[in-house]
């Protein structure tokens, strides 16, 4: 399984659609709002959704869908990823309920080598989420530093820190 990718491996114009889906549960969208301390109704009160605001039900809050979105970006985009160095743009397009399955796109932009370290260089990606239906829910942009060819090398391959495995006694 290719978890990230290279400087090299990046092509401008590169479209890499994310699998699998994520069915998106109450329980999720409750979790991540009590662990981020966001109480805001309109996520956490199924009572005050249906009766006083215009979708009639529970919202997902927001960062969730972007937090989720970027999560299944890594193995295509970040898993070897340096830093994100800058989130560029975020949007909320369409909102998300419990029971809804979101699936992600992310579109290579650009691309340039690091100004100050020849063995890095910068993706532009763009990354797109949408319901089962299609429905567009969020897009953003960002910037990613990824190591180049010789990066990995230089520092033991694909996997440096993996152990192996010790042989048993019999």
């Amino acid at each position: 399984m290719q978890f990230g990718r290279t400087y090299e491996e990046f092509q401008v114009g590169a479209v890499y659609k994310h699998w699998p889906g994520k069915t998106v549960t109450e329980y999720d969208d409750h979790l991540f709002c009590l662990l981020t301390m966001n109480h805001h109704p309109l996520h956490m009160d199924a009572n005050y959704a249906e009766k006083t605001t215009d979708f009639g039900k529970n919202v997902v809050v927001g960062n969730y869908i972007y937090s989720l979105l970027l999560g299944m970006s890594v193995p295509d985009v970040s898993g070897k990823a340096i830093a994100n160095l800058e989130i560029e743009s975020l949007r909320h397009v369409a909102p998300t309920f419990h029971g809804d399955t979101l699936y992600g796109e992310t579109t290579v932009l650009d691309k340039w080598p690091s100004k100050s370290k020849n063995d890095r260089g910068i993706v532009h990606v763009e990354t797109k989420g949408y319901k089962q239906d299609g429905t567009l829910v969020c897009v953003f942009r960002r910037k990613v530093m990824v190591p180049t060819e010789t990066y990995i090398k230089e520092r033991g391959g694909e996997q440096p820190g993996r152990p192996e495995l010790k042989q048993q006694e019999k």
